[in-house]
């Protein structure tokens, strides 16, 4: 063995606190996130949906590779495994022919006993089996290719069951992640036995399933036992000078932004213990998208085992954008506080107005004793993943009706509803002892989504979001073999997602009220089709007057719950039961249904908040494919123009600055190329090249 790569693995230990408890989230095909692209396995079978031929003289392949692998699945799928013969090679050619046969090609050489008293009689597979493929290499048109000279598929001996056949040497392979976590099983205790059945279960796979044996295993740890201890110490000291070329690279990202910041911790004896760093253009989003901040604590890594965690918000686009990055030893209260201290010192004092996390105590009470003032939210995406891990096999065929049941408590209208509703489901399950329902009812006013209605969480709970910002993540923890690469990896991201201009869509009108084309000039695409969606929605409401300025809308047709709007005419202030407005900053469909009905056909300008709107966008808005008439234009340009003039005659100084680079402004627009005719139709962009605080 040598020194590991840097492999980054999703967290598999299991919130409710039980060392030995493991899960896999779903959704998850890979345990780990491999460090380089995957190393194709060439024994590895076709999916059974794939025909695989038989092989036949004169097939040609671009390598013997490709042969190879191609034999391979042809040789599992009928019962039997190959390995390699002899090569032959020339000096012109180098290796022009290969010769592949089935593994119970040939006879074993009678070995020389050792002296011993009871030496071991080992009988040997091969049999003088004929089932070959030779191959042979030529170049055509300057060209090398390899094509099938001799091949035989007669056996003299039986072929085996799909079942056996796996079992065979040639495809137990064990992966470098399946590697890298039985050493760490080992080290902490586990018998083979016991890691092969975790093995199983954090894969979800029967036993015996797997695609090695217990024996592999035994191998396997047996083998790299004394090579362990000298790998540790290498690790060690890779983990060492990685961790301060990483500070290296922090103290030279300073000299090229000024803006850029980073802190870290050392243990007592002077090692690297915690580091986190931001960016400038992060600090100066915050103030528009750092309301709600999304704290990813997915994956640690294995080889330099630190925690990883990533602050993320949400732009007025829905896309998540990058705040800052945490490396943490230990997976505790104290190491999360203070990276959520060091988070809002990243972030010039200022504290997000709701959180949202994965299940973790630690975290838990970290944020309840660093940010008093903030909203905590469990996102419903993390516990549903969560699910199948902890109640499928437990609950068999009832798991499908028990995830629909809770998926109809996270609805519920009040906790006591709630937990009046908790008792009998768990009840009905046989789950009243069960310790991750008890783990889950220890977090029922984070995760229930109608208990956090009244959280401002921007859309940060939807589908879409989550998979931006699973996305960033994975993209960042491929193709890296060490800290500062890894550290190069997260600023060329977090530039990325942080600066790119959204492609704006013009948005047709659906309804064709007023009240819609004033909503397209103000809300960026993304939050005009949720509001649009909202307001198509509304026309297929009915409102009834109640007392006191509320009024009841309920939908035509479908018996969903109704709401309850209250409209107060003096402050144009509207509220409804749904609270959707306080949940995403859109207005909701019950709200819109009574301002339409009280003659607005303009919006009130605080339901457009700062965040969804056009103006609020990290880069200068492209807006070429929003249509805006001449006159707009015009009227854009006046108003600037008279804005400029009230505030250059303030002072002699501010006048002769602003007439010269008025002036020098005009030889630059005459110099340029005369443009198409559909500038005439576009408004005006006077944002910055750049997001300035």
């Amino acid at each position: 063995m040598k020194p590991s790569s840097n492999i980054w693995i999703r967290r598999q230990q299991c919130p409710c606190g039980d060392w030995k408890c493991y899960m896999r989230s779903e959704g998850d095909d890979q345990p780990s996130v491999s460090p380089h692209p995957a190393k194709k396995e060439r024994t590895l079978s076709l999916p059974t949906t794939e025909a695989v031929f038989t092989p036949y003289v004169g097939q040609i392949f671009k390598s013997d590779d490709e042969a190879f692998e191609y034999y391979s699945n042809f040789a599992r799928k009928n019962g039997f495994s190959i390995r390699k013969a002899r090569s032959t090679e020339s000096q012109n050619l180098g290796v022009y022919r290969r010769d592949f046969v089935c593994y119970r090609s040939g006879f074993n050489q009678p070995r020389k006993k050792a002296n011993v008293e009871h030496p071991r009689d080992r009988k040997s597979v091969r049999c003088g089996c004929d089932a070959k493929l030779y191959l042979t290499k030529e170049i055509v048109n300057s060209a090398t290719q390899w094509y099938v000279s001799q091949f035989s598929n007669i056996h003299n001996h039986e072929l085996l069951e799909d079942d056996e056949v796996r079992l065979l040497p040639a495809y137990r392979k064990i992966q470098e992640a399946d590697q890298e976590r039985i050493l760490l099983l080992s080290k902490a205790g586990f018998p083979v036995n016991r890691i092969v059945k975790l093995l199983e279960i954090e894969k979800g796979l029967q036993p015996g399933q797997l695609p090695f044996i217990e024996k592999d295993v035994r191998n396997f740890v047996r083998t790299c036992k004394k090579t362990v201890q000298e790998n540790d110490a290498l690790l060690n000291n890779k983990r060492e000078s990685d961790a301060m070329e990483l500070l290296e690279a922090c103290k030279h990202m300073t000299e090229k932004d000024a803006d850029f910041v980073y802190v870290y911790t050392t243990d007592e004896n002077e090692k690297v213990e915690n580091i986190a760093w931001s960016y400038g253009h992060s600090a100066r989003a915050f103030p528009a998208f750092g309301d709600v901040v999304t704290f990813d604590t997915s994956y640690r890594s294995i080889t330099y085992g630190l925690l990883l965690g990533i602050w993320f918000g949400m732009d007025n686009h829905g896309k998540a954008i990058f705040l800052g990055c945490v490396l943490l030893q230990e997976e505790s209260a104290n190491s999360y506080s203070w990276a959520l201290q060091t988070f809002v010192r990243f972030m010039r004092g200022r504290r997000p107005q709701t959180i949202l996390t994965d299940l973790d105590s630690g975290l838990r009470d970290a944020i309840a004793r660093e940010l008093t003032n903030t909203k905590h939210v469990i996102s419903i995406w993390h516990v549903q993943s969560k699910l199948s891990s902890w109640f499928s096999t437990t609950l068999g065929s009832q798991y499908t009706e028990f995830k629909a049941e809770l998926d109809t408590l996270c609805h519920s209208e009040s906790m006591d509803e709630f937990e009046l509703k908790w008792n009998r489901v768990i009840a009905q399950f046989g789950l009243v002892a069960d310790k991750h329902i008890a783990l889950l009812f220890s977090y029922r006013a984070l995760w229930p989504l109608s208990l956090i209605r009244g959280y401002f969480v921007a859309r940060a709970m939807t589908a879409e979001y989550s998979k931006s910002v699973d996305i960033f993540v994975k993209e960042i923890l491929t193709s890296q073999t060490c800290l500062p690469v890894f550290f190069e990896q997260v600023g060329v991201a977090s530039r990325s997602v942080n600066q790119a201009a959204e492609n704006l869509q013009y948005m047709h009108m659906k309804t064709c009220m007023p009240i819609e084309e004033h909503a397209q000039s103000i809300l960026t695409p993304y939050a005009f089709k949720v509001l649009q969606h909202e307001m198509v929605l509304s026309l297929q409401y009915a409102m009834t007057e109640m007392a006191n300025g509320s009024y009841l809308v309920r939908h035509y047709k479908k018996l969903d719950r109704e709401c309850f709007v209250i409209w107060t005419p003096e402050d144009e202030l509207i509220r409804c039961s749904c609270k959707e407005f306080e949940h995403s900053g859109i207005l909701c469909r019950h709200s819109i249904r009574v301002l339409v009905a009280k003659n607005f056909f303009q919006l009130p300008e605080k339901y457009f908040p700062l965040r969804w709107r056009l103006e609020s966008s990290l880069v200068p808005v492209d807006d070429h494919n929003v249509p805006r008439s001449s006159y707009d234009c015009v009227q854009a340009f006046h108003s600037l123009a008279a804005s400029l003039l009230t505030e250059s005659l303030t002072s002699k100084e501010r006048f002769n600055y602003v007439n010269r680079e008025l002036s020098s402004l005009f030889d630059r627009v005459r110099d340029m190329p005369a443009a198409d005719d559909s500038a005439a139709n576009m408004a005006p962009n006077n944002e910055s090249e750049s997001f300035q605080c």
